[in-house]
């Protein structure tokens, strides 16, 4: 295999696909290069942290660690995924001793500041084909603002198991090292429901299951979705509530790096004051237009990806609902998948925007009552 080097020139060559019913397609995922590196970190029980009500917190955590290796890489386009509690992501061998201070930090700065343990690993590429599986990335573009990416071949689960068998492990920095999380803020608050509740999915192959009968099931789910309202987006077209204070302060002014931590909430705090005060009342400030950002924040909204399983979270009526389990139980009875639903009020947001003067900010989705940690917890309660 031809294995180009350099920092973006394999990613930034992939097309993007705009349908997301496409996703399945083999034809748009790439192999990537043997010498790249997966990148996986994870919240070590994030069930019990999440038992405790610290959503917030961690999804926080799960973000951090994109927004570090981003700010590492100079802002340079490389294809990630966040997963709630945790993130996967794939770097160019140019970019591999960054990526590993950047998570190591991250590890440190989770544990120190939001009192959660992160486990982070970097798993070569060469590794994973060397288990007869692979790992092939598609470029989505949600809107013509950014693009995600999507992972196909079964190497992102091999690679995550072995994470916690404690292989390939990066270890922490030391005390204090604070990684650049420049961009990274959670000052929207909480989406409710306005169809009915909020349900988060996960759907991954079963054991043994034919990989045509899994497409199948996973097209007929977004199929299923695509004629929903809005494609079941939860975040509503005039965005997400926004008050003052936020309620994601005292996380944003731990990310800060310069002065002390009541320094940093005092900026924090007249930071998105004026925040406030320009979104609510849609005054604009050089080139910054609130109601051009909002559009941008509701068409950049990452509330379903694929990632060797498919994740959605989604604002759906009742029916719907219904109709995905009804779905998903066929297919689970038939040997072909495995799943987990969770079902909750209401969505929730974690930002990053190195630049609002940018159209391509990134904002994550989970559910706002366990998310994506809730509902991997009830499939692994079906495997067991």
């Amino acid at each position: 295999m031809t294995t180009p080097t350099g920092h973006d020139t394999f990613y930034g060559s992939i097309p993007v696909f705009r349908g997301f019913s496409s996703l399945m397609e083999p034809a748009l995922y790439s192999a990537l290069p043997d010498d790249w590196t997966i990148g996986i970190a994870d919240i070590v029980e994030s069930t019990r942290a999440i038992a405790q009500a610290r959503y917030k917190a961690v999804n926080m955590a799960g973000a951090s660690v994109i927004a570090a290796v981003a700010n590492a890489l100079g802002g340079r386009e490389f294809p990630f995924v966040f997963g709630g509690d945790g993130a996967s992501f794939a770097v160019a061998p140019d970019d591999l001793e960054r990526t590993r201070e950047a998570m190591a930090a991250t590890a440190t700065w989770v544990e120190e500041s939001l009192d959660l343990a992160m486990r982070v690993a970097l798993v070569p590429v060469a590794a994973v084909r060397a288990q007869g599986l692979d790992v092939r990335v598609a470029r989505f573009g949600p809107s013509a603002n950014l693009s995600y990416a999507m992972f196909s071949g079964g190497g992102l689960g091999w690679a995550e198991a072995a994470m916690k068998r404690g292989e390939f492990a990066v270890e922490k920095a030391v005390p204090g090292t604070q990684p650049d999380l420049t961009g990274l803020s959670c000052r929207f608050e909480e989406i409710p429901s306005t169809r009915g509740l909020i349900l988060s999915v996960l759907v991954v192959p079963a054991r043994a299951a034919d990989p045509a009968a899994f497409r199948k099931v996973i097209e007929n789910l977004v199929a299923l979705v695509e004629r929903s309202p809005d494609a079941g987006r939860p975040v509503p077209p005039d965005g997400p509530p926004l008050k003052w204070p936020p309620a994601g302060v005292e996380y944003e002014a731990r990310a800060g790096r310069s002065g002390s931590l009541l320094r940093r909430r005092a900026f924090v705090l007249a930071n998105t004051l004026f925040a406030y005060v320009i979104m609510r009342f849609g005054i604009s400030v050089g080139g910054f237009v609130p109601k051009t950002y909002v559009r941008q924040v509701v068409e950049n909204s990452d509330f379903r990806k694929y990632d060797d399983g498919l994740r959605m979270i989604l604002d759906c009526t009742p029916e719907l609902e219904s109709a995905l389990t009804k779905v998903l139980a066929a297919a689970a009875s038939a040997g072909t998948v495995r799943y987990g639903l969770h079902r909750q009020d209401a969505a929730m947001m974690t930002c990053f925007t190195p630049s609002a003067l940018r159209s391509d900010h990134v904002h994550f989705i989970d559910g706002a009552r366990g998310g994506y940690a809730s509902a991997a917890s009830a499939l692994k309660a079906m495997a067991a």
